[in-house]
């Protein structure tokens, strides 16, 4: 069983009570369930008398999205806030690369020369990829294919890191599979690096946002994913990171988005404000920038930290 975290809630809920709810999510099989708990932040009758104001909050929030399944994290200590399908195995298209980045980044110095096999030319016309450019015969850092991964979404990037780090793309895989399996996630397989559609390519909401949380933990990560452009060291132009939140979401920190014709917008968001960083994972999205900004403003604005008492 694996205990995602506490979920603590402010008065501002459907039954219109001024008493906290807090609530122990746990997870197992790829199944969650939240339970009320005992709470230092509000009387026991209080609570149990609020818990049909809990299911209700699971399952609808103030706001409208288009997400098909969404997961509202609290990065600190990876509370859930706001769960919806969070367990649908999805397409996730290319936040994929958030767990490449991971393994790739666990696995090697991002100052490794990295000699590239890869013809983003041609795999942009068979593939109708998202490319860096990368061509047979140049030496990138793993640092620059990075950039080059999560900025433009290169598919030939993560085609270039996988062979790198584990000398083939299907070893690098079942290294991302394994990464899903040490986080102890049941709705996530990976078939590729990259994110192309694949029947045994799948992801959870829940899921992917932990991925995230993995992510953010890793400054050098982090500090790409929050990158505005990045110019590597060749003579071509710079990178801009083709995830807009960044530019038009002031508090808005990464991660990464997606696309493909099954997955439909996806994205794992990450923004901070006042001290609290939180994570916004969605997917089967139709307007995924702005069910991204509603969801951080409901979740800054009309919830407590979900890590109250948990030293978050």
């Amino acid at each position: 069983m694996l205990v995602v975290g506490v979920v603590a809630l402010n008065s501002r809920l459907p039954d219109g009570g001024g008493a906290f709810l807090t609530a122990r999510t746990t997870c197992e099989g790829g199944e969650c369930e939240t339970a009320v708990l005992a709470s230092p932040f509000c009387a026991a009758d209080a609570c149990a008398e609020s818990r049909v104001a809990l299911d209700a909050l699971h399952e609808t929030i103030p706001v409208q999205i288009t997400g098909r399944a969404v997961t509202v994290m609290e990065e600190a200590c990876g509370g859930v806030l706001y769960e919806s399908n969070a367990g649908a195995r999805m397409a996730p298209a290319s936040i994929t690369k958030i767990a490449t980045a991971l393994v790739a980044a666990e696995r090697t110095d991002l100052s490794e020369m990295v000699d590239v096999e890869v013809d983003g030319a041609a795999l942009a016309v068979q593939t109708e990829s998202t490319i860096m450019g990368l061509q047979p015969g140049m030496e990138m850092s793993m640092r620059d294919l990075l950039y080059g991964l999560l900025l433009p979404s290169g598919n030939d990037a993560a085609i270039a890191i996988a062979e790198h780090v584990a000398g083939s793309v299907p070893a690098f895989v079942e290294l991302m599979n394994q990464r899903a399996d040490e986080l102890g996630l049941r709705n996530t397989h990976f078939a590729n690096p990259h994110g192309l559609d694949d029947p045994d390519h799948y992801t959870s909401a829940h899921d992917i946002a932990l991925f995230g949380r993995e992510l953010l933990r890793r400054p050098e990560l982090a500090e790409i994913v929050g990158a505005l452009e990045y110019q590597p060291a060749w003579d071509r132009p710079a990178f801009s990171n083709s995830n807009r939140l960044l530019f038009d979401y002031p508090e808005s920190i990464g991660i990464k988005i997606g696309y493909t014709d099954e997955a439909g917008q996806t994205i794992v968001a990450a923004a901070e404000r006042g001290g609290r960083r939180i994570i916004v994972s969605l997917l089967g999205s139709a307007t995924v920038y702005q069910d991204a900004i509603a969801l951080f403003e409901w979740a800054f604005s009309d919830t407590a930290s979900a890590c109250r008492g948990l030293g978050g």
